[in-house]
């Protein structure tokens, strides 16, 4: 099929920069590159071997990047704050499932600290292909514009937007509609856009297309947390285009191809043979998990007050397996035989500005199915597709938007808000058209959308001073932390998870540390000593992942039946080899699965001064509502009260019969909030931490980070 091509709109190039493109070789081109979409600079700038040695890419790259390009006073919508994006020196190799990430990096507008997002699609590997490790993006445009990054001629233009959609949807079949030349060319372009959601809120995301060639359409990867899509649309950014030649298994040009194909090859045979019997993510994706939370009381339910619904197999992973389209590949990128990014094709969109359409819902995945599903009540497929289509169109963040619709609709049911505030909207739990409403005012920025934009962390304030809410109560009950919102998993019986949440660096996101069923279902966790063990080395190789372009699920979401067998089965030992292999065999750096633990405490260390450098990253930051920890509300405690009368007489040895249940909220809160402090305490020691969490000079030195900027920083709070 050849591409039907409209007439070319007319290109107005504002600046323009010709470089000659450096082919990757051991997985790093050498270079990055810098556009100021403000005064116009484009140049092109070294890699240098700090940066590999110490920062390896992704993740790395893009705070190394920040660090330099922003002052201790910059804010996220400052000119200076910059948007980088990088994949990583594995990134793009096409042997091993799982290598096509990028990873995003921005001053947060949810959390006023540097933010890490990871996402999926052809961006980053095609960036590097086209001569460059990393984008580097600062200033503000006076008019919308688009940078493209034309890998083949050898080009970088900044170019006023005209006649640009900003929704997503509309911006992906446009541009590949406007600047593919030929079939092939669709295959190797990739744009990264936002809408208009973006435009009128703190959450906004960021879309990271690849193309799909059995639909013969481009589909959409979101790197959704911390509002990088909000900074995107305040730079006056309507997308960013990326094209590159085809891509082979020689792209990276790694030192040894034929030692990264030999893992690859045996993790190709696991997923084939035991896929099928264990997650099925090739049918289904992550939507497996739903049944799995909802069975061990652990699935958010009405705002994480419950963790298990009678209609949760409404949304559950069967429902959705019959909704993705069958019988094709649905991988984003080259070579991942876990194909675990489903869609569901020709939905008919019901309301809104493309009511009646036919279109592509990308997901939903299992954070989408929560967060906008039952956390909020909503136990109806056809309306988290709806929330699903137009977070990812207009540009929002699905985890922030389900996460607090669900503190919102609480709010509404506790009497904090009623429909003179909410503008005639009836919020309460499982109204899925009134959320829906929401949604739609937060992308035309009007109504209480304009209120809900904000998040949950600047509406708690807002419903205090505005409608006189109980300032206990919202702190309680609005699952957020530094500000951003909580990811989908509750907490309350896991302190092991409540600690992988509060103590992220950029706020409670699953990705750093997911420890519920070693902590809470296999009770592997028993001392704080286990905890503090489990919440080092966890955080640190999941950190590794966004170091160097992989994606996280086929190391953990298919495991060889052997691995049972293994001193420690939950870190996946022969997994773990595999990438001690790839990265050796892409860098021709030997390394140790020590080494690869090393690697990511430099950076997620050199993070938590960055945090602190802007205000944030010590103890009092780390602090978790207290509904991660336990029932706030008395019908909370009552719904599960055989369970915390017994932790209440072996716990703590207080008998609960004659207690009043306000008493016994208030004694198991007691136990639980200074359970969590020595929690704090037992972490901060393990990471060669102060007690207020601060990073010692000594710790900063073992890991050949203690440049003076830095440990002046430190210095402050010793």
């Amino acid at each position: 099929m050849s591409i039907s091509k409209k007439a070319e709109t007319p290109r107005r190039v504002l600046a323009e920069f010709s470089y000659e493109r450096a082919a990757a070789e051991r997985g790093y081109t050498g270079q990055t590159l810098y556009v100021n979409v403000g005064d116009g600079t484009i140049e092109s700038r070294p890699v240098t071997e700090t940066m590999k040695e110490q920062f390896i890419g992704g993740r790395g790259f893009g705070l190394y990047r920040l660090w330099g390009g922003v002052e201790d006073d910059t804010r996220w919508d400052d000119p200076e704050n910059e948007i980088v994006i990088s994949s990583g020196p594995c990134g793009g190799i096409t042997q091993y499932p799982g290598s096509g990430k990028s990873i995003v990096v921005s001053i947060s507008p949810l959390t006023d600290i540097p933010v890490d997002s990871n996402v999926g699609g052809h961006f980053g590997p095609l960036l590097k292909f086209a001569g460059w490790d990393a984008l580097e993006i600062q200033g503000k445009a006076e008019r919308d514009v688009i940078v493209v990054i034309d890998g083949r001629s050898g080009r970088v233009t900044v170019e006023e937007a005209v006649e640009v959609p900003v929704d997503t949807h509309l911006v992906g079949h446009w541009l590949i509609d406007q600047m593919a030349e030929s079939d092939e060319d669709r295959y190797y372009m990739s744009v990264v856009a936002a809408g208009t959601g973006s435009e009128n809120s703190r959450f906004g995301c960021l879309n990271f297309s690849f193309y799909d060639r059995h639909r013969e359409a481009p589909r959409f990867k979101q790197a959704g947390r911390g509002g990088i899509g909000t900074v995107f649309r305040d730079k006056g950014i309507r997308a960013v285009v990326v094209k590159s030649g085809p891509v082979s298994g020689d792209s990276n040009q790694p030192a040894d191809r034929a030692r990264i194909s030999k893992v690859g090859s045996q993790l190709h045979r696991e997923i084939f043979e035991y896929d099928d019997e264990q997650n099925q993510m090739r049918k289904g994706g992550t939507t497996y998990l739903v049944s799995i939370m909802n069975d061990y009381d652990l699935l958010p339910v009405h705002n994480f007050r419950y963790g298990s619904h009678p209609e949760a197999k409404k949304i559950a992973g069967d429902v959705w397996q019959d909704l993705f389209t069958q019988g094709i590949p649905d991988g984003c990128w080259y070579g991942c035989t876990m194909a675990c990014s489903h869609a569901v094709d020709q939905y008919e969109v019901r309301t809104g500005p493309y009511q009646g359409e036919r279109v592509i819902v990308d997901g939903p995945e299992y954070e989408t199915i929560a967060g906008v599903g039952s956390c909020c009540g909503i136990f109806e497929p056809w309306a988290i597709l709806e929330i699903n289509f137009y977070c990812d169109t207009y540009g929002l963040d699905t985890i922030s938007f389900g996460t607090a619709m669900g503190f919102v609709m609480e709010c509404y049911e506790a009497g904090v808000l009623d429909q003179e505030k909410t503008g005639g909207l009836e919020l309460s739990f499982g109204n899925a058209e009134a959320a829906i409403e929401v949604l739609h005012q937060v992308a035309r920025g009007e109504g209480f959308g304009s209120i809900f934009g904000q998040g949950a962390h600047r509406m708690k304030d807002f419903f205090v001073e505005e409608f006189g809410a109980d300032r206990d109560f919202v702190e309680d009950i609005a699952m957020e932390n530094k500000g951003l919102e909580y990811s989908e998993y509750v907490t309350k019986e896991s302190l092991a998870q409540q600690g992988g949440y509060g103590m992220t660096n950029k706020g409670p996101q699953h990705d750093e540390a997911w420890l519920i069923f070693m902590d809470q279902i296999s009770n592997l966790l028993p001392t704080f000593e286990d905890k503090a063990e489990a919440l080092h080395y966890f955080p640190m190789f999941r950190t590794w992942f966004g170091l160097c372009g992989f994606c996280k699920l086929p190391w953990n979401d298919v495991v060889p039946p052997e691995n049972a067998e293994t001193d420690e089965p939950q870190k996946i030992p022969s997994h773990v080899q595999n990438y001690v292999e790839l990265f050796s065999g892409v860098t021709g750096r030997e390394v140790t699965e020590d080494d690869l633990i090393e690697q990511s405490e430099t950076v997620y260390n050199f993070q938590r001064v960055f945090n602190i450098r802007l205000g944030k990253g010590l103890r009092e930051h780390d602090a978790v509502p207290y509904r991660s920890m336990g029932p706030v509300t008395v019908e909370e405690y009552e719904s599960r009260a055989e369970r915390y009368d017994k932790q209440l007489r072996e716990d703590l040895s207080v008998d609960p019969q004659g207690m009043g249940t306000q008493e016994k909220l208030a004694a198991l809160r007691a136990h639980r909030e200074q359970q969590y402090e020595k929690l704090l305490d037992a972490v901060y020691e393990r990471r060669g931490w102060t007690p207020r969490g601060v990073p010692t000079p000594k710790k900063l030195e073992s890991l050949g980070i203690d440049f003076p900027e830095v440990i002046a920083i430190v210095e402050r709070f010793l």
